[in-house]
């Protein structure tokens, strides 16, 4: 929280194209993203290294977009300066990387992945590889944020929202097929129909 209020500085830097509406704009750019780069990293970490040890890894948190935002400084602004804790004074160019290194041993579990993506989508917003943000864009990007939250909080049952249902995807009123393995072959079944009676193919 003390970096992030050191990056306030963003907010007031308007006459070098940054400023409070950037910074709302690609705060979520840098949420959405961040977030889609660490799935898709733990998932090759744990799908092509086979690392198991991701399985059990809990991403949560704000500071890969603290990191994304020291990151995006640090290319328009490098002399300025990230104040930690009130008392240590890091220049914003070597900002990331050492905050990087200093959380990952003052905090083990922190998620190193997480940081690191935060990193990776500041470079390409700072360099202008994500650009583009309108508040047009910003306000339907939060609108899909805020609708994917509610939907996955009432698929988990952790919110008891009874306005919203969600369908299961398949029917048991209807009958399904699966492929069952035999051998060398494989056999297509079909469950029993609604009349009772039993078709197989």
């Amino acid at each position: 929280m003390s970096a992030l209020w050191s990056l306030g500085v963003v907010e007031e830097l308007d006459h070098i194209g940054l400023g409070v509406e950037y910074y709302l704009q690609y705060t979520l750019v840098l949420i959405v993203v961040s977030g889609v780069l660490v799935l898709a990293m733990y998932h090759l970490l744990i799908q092509r290294f086979k690392v198991d040890y991701f399985r059990r890894v809990t991403a949560v948190g704000y500071s890969c977009v603290v990191f994304g935002w020291m990151t995006i400084l640090s290319v328009k602004q490098p002399s300025s300066k990230l104040d930690l804790f009130g008392f240590l004074s890091l220049p914003i160019s070597f900002a990331p990387f050492e905050s990087l290194v200093f959380t990952s041993i003052i905090v083990p579990q922190a998620s190193f992945i997480g940081h690191l993506s935060g990193i990776v989508v500041g470079y390409a917003i700072a360099w202008g590889l994500i650009h583009g943000m309108t508040n047009y864009w910003a306000l339907s990007l939060l609108g899909w944020i805020v609708l994917v939250f509610v939907l996955s909080l009432k698929k988990s049952g952790a919110l008891d929202l009874n306005f919203i249902e969600i369908e299961s995807v398949t029917d048991p009123s209807l009958p399904s097929v699966r492929f069952l393995g035999s051998g060398n072959g494989r056999t297509l079944q079909m469950s029993t129909l609604p009349d009772g009676n039993v078709e197989l193919v």
